[in-house]
This record gives C-alpha cells, sequence and structure tokens, in this order.
C-alpha cells in the first residue's frame, strides 16, 4: 500500500527562482508530448511510442536554440513530465472504454504557467536526498528547509514538489507502507460503529453520540466575501490584482486545510476505536444540485469517507458502505416497520406501529448499522479477525456494494 507523506517547504528566493524554471520546462515537455499525439491524430498516423517522444522532445530538443534551457533542468523531472502525458492518455482511452470507474474522463489538454497547481516530480534515480541538517537537496535546485512535521518511516521512492494557488511549496513523499505492519499496532477492539452523516451534525453514532459541524467555510464567509469583492475592483494583470488574488486563496486554503484535519481527526479516532464501521454511500453530486450545495461542499462528506476507507485498508479495519436508497430515516430501528419519508424539518417521529419516540439522525443511525450487518455484535459476535456478514434477506438488495468486505 503507497501513501503519501505531504511536508511544507519554504525555499528562498534562488530556489524559488530553480523551482519555477523546473515547473516552466516540464510543462513546455507536457504540452510539446500533447501536441505531438495531437499531430499524429490528425495525421492519422499511430501515435508516438514514449521512447520516442522522450529522445525527440528532451534529447535532440536540448540541443536546438530553442530548447536549450531544457539542460539546465534535471532530465528525470522532464521524463515524468512524459510519463504523466503517456498516463493521462492511457486514462482518457479507458474511460472511453468504460474500463475505468468513476466520472468520464477528458483528452489531456495543454498546462499553462497560469494554471494554480505547479509540480515537478523527482525519483529515485534523480538522486535527492536530505541533509544531515534537515534539507531537501533537489538536483539542479539545491537544499530547501522543509519543516518537518513527523518522521518517515520507511525510504521513499519518489518526491513530488508542489506549489499551490495560495503561492505555498510542499513536498509529497511516496511511502510503501505494510498493512500487516500498521494493523499489528493499532489496538485490538471489538466495537463497532453506524454513522449517520448529516448537516445538522456532521455525524450521528449509533450509541447516541453526536460531533458538531464545524462548518468551516460558513464561519469564514464574511472574510471570503471581502477578499473576493477587493480581488474584483482590482485592474486585470495588475500587480495588486495578484495580491489580492492571493488573498483570497489563501483564505480558502485555510478553510481546506481546517476541514481537511478536522476529518483526519474523526476518522483516525473511529477506526483506533471500531473494528468495523458502517456508513451510507451518500449522492454527494446529486445534493450539491439542490439548495443545500454550500453546506453540502462545506461538510465534505466524500473526502470523510473517502479517509475512512484508506484508513481500514491500513489498520485491518472493516468498513461497509450501505445503499443510498436505503430507508434508514424511514424505518423504525425497534420494530422495523417503514412509516414513511419525512420533511428535513421532522427532527423527531414517533412510530405509528410501535409508539417508539425517535430522533431522525439517531434512529438512522442505528438503521445503518444493521443494513450493514454489524449489528449482531451486540449479540456477542466476534467480528475480527473474520468478515462480518450480513443478514442473509439483505444481502444484495437496496443497492448494496457486490464487492467483498475485506478485513
Amino acid at each position: 500500500m503507497q501513501l503519501r507523506y505531504s511536508f511544507r517547504l519554504y525555499p528562498d528566493t534562488g530556489r524559488q527562482t530553480a523551482l519555477a524554471k523546473a515547473f516552466g520546462c516540464a510543462r513546455v515537455v507536457f504540452n510539446d508530448a500533447v501536441r505531438a499525439r495531437e499531430d499524429a491524430r490528425r495525421a492519422g498516423a499511430a501515435f508516438p511510442a514514449v521512447g520516442e517522444l522522450s529522445k525527440k522532445l528532451i534529447t535532440e530538443a536540448k540541443r536546438t536554440g530553442e530548447r536549450c534551457w531544457l539542460g539546465e533542468v534535471s532530465v528525470v523531472v522532464l521524463q515524468q513530465s512524459l510519463r504523466d502525458a503517456e498516463a493521462a492518455y492511457r486514462n482518457f482511452f479507458a474511460s472511453l472504454k468504460g474500463a475505468r470507474k468513476g466520472p468520464r474522463v477528458g483528452a489531456p489538454r495543454f498546462k499553462s504557467r497560469k494554471d494554480s497547481r505547479q509540480s515537478i516530480r523527482f525519483t529515485a534515480n534523480a538522486r535527492w536526498s536530505v541533509t544531515g541538517g534537515g534539507r531537501l537537496n533537489l538536483p539542479k535546485i539545491g537544499a530547501v528547509k522543509v519543516k518537518w512535521s513527523r518522521t518517515l518511516p520507511t525510504r521513499p521512492s519518489s518526491v513530488t514538489v508542489i506549489k499551490d494557488a495560495a503561492g505555498r511549496y510542499f513536498a509529497s513523499f511516496v511511502i510503501d507502507a505494510d498493512p500487516h505492519a500498521d494493523a499489528a499496532a493499532m489496538p485490538d477492539s471489538d466495537q463497532t460503529v453506524g454513522i449517520d452523516l448529516g448537516l445538522t451534525h456532521f455525524a450521528v453514532l449509533d450509541d447516541g453520540t453526536k460531533i458538531d459541524s464545524p462548518r468551516f467555510l460558513r464561519r469564514a464567509e464574511k472574510k471570503l466575501k471581502k477578499a473576493q469583492r477587493e480581488l474584483s475592483r482590482k485592474q486585470k494583470g495588475s500587480k495588486n490584482r495578484e495580491k489580492a488574488r492571493l488573498k483570497v486563496a489563501r483564505a480558502h486554503a485555510h478553510v481546506a486545510d481546517a476541514r481537511r484535519e478536522f476529518h483526519h481527526q474523526l476518522s483516525t479516532k473511529l477506526i483506533r476505536e471500531n473494528q468495523a464501521i458502517g456508513v451510507e454511500d451518500l449522492a454527494v453530486k446529486g445534493l450539491a444540485r439542490t439548495r443545500l450545495a454550500r453546506s453540502v461542499h462545506d461538510a465534505g462528506w466524500s473526502q470523510f469517507v473517502a479517509m475512512l476507507e484508506y484508513k481500514a485498508v491500513r489498520y485491518g479495519r472493516t468498513l461497509v458502505k450501505i445503499g443510498r436508497f436505503e430507508p434508514t430515516s424511514q424505518t423504525c430501528s425497534a420494530c422495523g416497520v417503514k412509516d414513511g419519508p419525512k420533511p428535513l424539518h421532522i427532527r423527531e417521529w414517533t412510530c405509528t406501529a410501535c409508539g417508539r419516540v425517535h430522533d431522525r439522525d439517531h434512529n438512522a443511525a442505528k438503521n445503518v448499522k444493521t443494513a450493514a450487518g454489524l449489528a449482531v455484535a451486540a449479540c456477542g459476535a466476534q467480528v475480527r479477525p473474520g468478515i462480518v456478514p450480513a443478514q442473509r434477506n439483505e444481502a444484495g438488495s437496496h443497492g448494496f456494494s457486490p464487492e467483498p468486505r475485506a478485513a
């Protein structure tokens, strides 16, 4: 299993200039590769191979007057840019054939120096290293100061240097993690939990615990509006407009970082305390087209569930996602009678069959746990290390995922 460890970089003026050259050279090689592929397509010829493009766009281009400055950066950066173009076309064709999961992927486009994100990648053969003083030494760039927030468990296989829209630099290391070692380090637990994600509360657990939604975007909305208003009044192309743009980008980055930190802390806590977790597979794209779009994006459900997924695999836990059409808010968790749909403003309701009074979100969390097949743990069934089975009348129904639930 591969993981990424990201650290903040603080390059001085000279290193920033060298990084800007590397970003520009990688962008030019990528655009040349896309242009060569498009020219071959228009001519009806076969797409040139990566080796042919490497020889033409890097080796031979360095000897010309138009591209002689490509020799000022590491050749590994340029080769990785070609590999990125190859991967972009591979994903595009796989998407056209339906062999790639997820949304449709468009054809590769030309990169611009005005793109909000710039990146270059160094593999192990680039001979980058970490100095004794803790600086990251990059070929033809130099030693860059790094803010080490944690130690790297193993030697990274590659490092990607990123410049985001807010003008910040990051080093992203790829680490080959051992899931068995991580699972052994995680404390044993026989607890299971069902989670109902919402807007009034970010998450409600089946035991009644309610986790408030921080609403980072709503809290920063006034500051963001002011910064965006100042940006709209600046003349295009001016230095003041660039300063205002950075101000807006930094405000949005602060919101995104705070939300990501909240998701990391909560997901790690749930993974540590529970052996199996049940959660709904929400239709976030559909909800984002309603009047609740801003609140849905502010909550960041997809990012949170994605964190639960990879952490469950890493630490040997079980994550079960139930179908989005499961009537968790309409079914009584006590007697199992479906009581029909209810408007969002109804937060409590009484079951017409058994008379039980339910909190809407708490009842939904209990139903999520039952639909995921985790409620059997309350009767003493062992969850670890075996697979938690679903009930016979639930398997394969209501949009359940057909994939095996690996522990």
